[in-house]
């Protein structure tokens, strides 16, 4: 690797989180042959409903007792992150009260998750419904979410959702010191959810249980 790009890596930690996120993603995508992409697919083309309806099922699969509960916490990390992306479709399609009803399932399944992964299991989950209401408009609640995320120990993935520029500054590691502090103030203008939540690059996590 040339200096230009540890340059480039040094000015932007986030993109090796990205990196790593993505293969999180793929190890989750092969431990289901799941609804994913094609909820994934359905949000693309701006069908909520469809995208609802495949993470509905989605949640089906990780939600027995013998996947989550007190007893069994196997999948209650890939039960999180399936409530959190149902939340976020259901928000997006304009149910806020089912998206909050999913948000707080996601939250339980969170509770039962395996201590080494659940810092990253809730960021992909706070972020993914912070960003939901990002782009639906609701910007106070997309801060809400991102301060509650960050209070209940979310690794710094969450600081990777647009609401982390509005309600505080980034850990001191993610800091660019090269750089004057951004502008705070809101333009005016609603910066776009970089990807359906389904699709967010998650957490960089060894398989969330």
């Amino acid at each position: 690797m040339d200096g230009s790009s540890l340059h480039r890596d040094r000015r932007h930690p986030l993109r090796n989180w990205a990196a790593a996120a993505a293969s999180a993603l793929a190890m989750t995508s092969c431990a289901s042959d799941s609804y994913q992409v094609a909820a994934m697919e359905a949000s693309n083309s701006g069908d909520y409903k469809a995208a609802t309806s495949l993470a509905k099922k989605e949640v089906l699969r990780f939600s027995s007792p013998d996947q989550c509960s007190p007893k069994v916490t196997l999948n209650c990390g890939t039960l999180a992150l399936a409530y959190g992306t149902l939340a976020s479709y259901q928000i997006l399609d304009g149910d806020r009260a089912a998206g909050e009803d999913s948000f707080r399932s996601a939250k339980r399944a969170l509770s039962l998750t395996n201590l080494d992964n659940r810092p990253g299991a809730i960021a992909i989950v706070f972020r993914d419904v912070s960003e939901a209401y990002w782009k639906s408009g609701d910007r106070t609640r997309a801060i809400e979410v991102f301060k509650e995320g960050s209070a209940a120990g979310a690794d710094k993935f969450l600081y990777m959702s647009s609401a982390a520029r509005f309600a505080e500054p980034p850990p001191a590691d993610l800091q660019q010191p090269d750089q004057q502090p951004p502008n705070l103030q809101p333009t005016g203008q609603q910066p776009p959810l970089q990807q359906p939540p389904s699709q967010l690059p998650p957490s960089p996590l060894r398989n969330p249980r």
